[in-house]
């Protein structure tokens, strides 16, 4: 399975590889569209800078989006459900990775 993520924040990107173990990591959100060529799964943290701008192109290039940001941050959210991904609040995506992966923590 080709996993894809863009979560720069270290803890973050401990928590996602230790249920994704081998998943490849990009640092900012310009490189997400090539790299989620062809990807089963794409982690995004979508409080990333330039991520609104490419999710479309990268929901189109993979199997399935989870993005995870802010509860306060409603547009994000409602911007990358309407973009085709599925989007959590960041505590409820972390609160369970494994589940938010597979779809159980929507």
């Amino acid at each position: 399975m080709k996993v894809v993520v863009l979560a720069p924040d270290l803890l973050d990107r401990s928590k996602i590889d230790a249920v994704a173990a081998g998943a490849t990591f990009v640092g900012v959100a310009a490189q997400l569209p090539a790299a989620a060529n062809g990807a089963d799964l794409v982690i995004v943290d979508l409080s990333r800078p330039g991520v609104a701008a490419v999710l479309t192109q990268v929901v189109a290039a993979a199997g399935e989006v989870v993005g995870f940001g802010p509860h306060v941050d409603a547009d994000a959210l409602a911007a990358a459900t309407a973009a085709g991904a599925r989007a959590l609040p960041r505590s409820r995506f972390f609160a369970d990775v494994a589940a938010a992966i597979e779809g159980r923590a929507s």
